[in-house]
């Protein structure tokens, strides 16, 4: 036995798509900012900034040379084993290429490490900012429809207006064009 929901009364228990709670506003579809984006933004930056300190770090480690040495035999144990029978020119190359992936390696290795302690504070850095931004956003694009509704009525205003009236919205609109609205301050052009 199928048992539908009642959908001709009143009274119906299912989401009504045409409600109005459930209508989903025009305006916040065009808002740009997302999450997603924004944590992502943290993260390459965390991701950059422990890059640079694991190079800090690998060449702190490096100052007593007990470290390079580590990495230049491990480089040179590499070539060795993978290629005997290469020419001279070649191993050297394919040495500085180990010695560079060693070293990569490492300082990858550290700023993954750094990203993945920092997540927690990402996320909630992340989603302050996602909110913070989005509300300047729907301020200005709630603003931007605002503006366009006051042009839309003086232009059609202006139609059937007379000299007077033509004089008056000429001032009207050189007052709006003065206090045009800005765009928030995290928007780079």
């Amino acid at each position: 036995m199928l048992v539908s929901p009642i959908s001709n009364s009143f009274y119906s228990f299912e989401a009504n798509p045409t409600s109005k709670s459930n209508k989903k506003n025009p305006d916040q579809d065009k808002n740009p900012v997302s999450k997603a984006g924004e944590k992502a933004n943290l993260v390459k930056a965390t991701f950059i900034a422990g890059i640079g300190i694991g190079a800090r770090l690998l060449f702190e480690l490096m100052d007593g040379d007990f470290v390079g040495e580590n990495l230049t035999n491990t480089a040179g144990k590499i070539v060795q084993k993978q290629h005997q029978n290469a020419s001279k020119n070649k191993k050297i190359l394919m040495f500085l290429g180990a010695t560079a992936g060693l070293l990569g390696l490492f300082i990858g290795g550290f700023a993954l490490l750094y990203t993945l302690f920092k997540l927690p504070s990402i996320n909630y850095n992340g989603n302050i900012n996602t909110f913070k931004k989005k509300k300047e956003m729907d301020v200005y694009i709630k603003g931007n429809n605002i503006e366009k509704n006051l042009y839309t009525q003086m232009n059609d205003k202006a139609k059937t207006a007379n000299s007077e009236e033509k004089e008056k919205l000429r001032e009207q609109y050189t007052k709006m064009q003065m206090a045009k609205n800005k765009l928030p301050d995290f928007i780079k052009l």
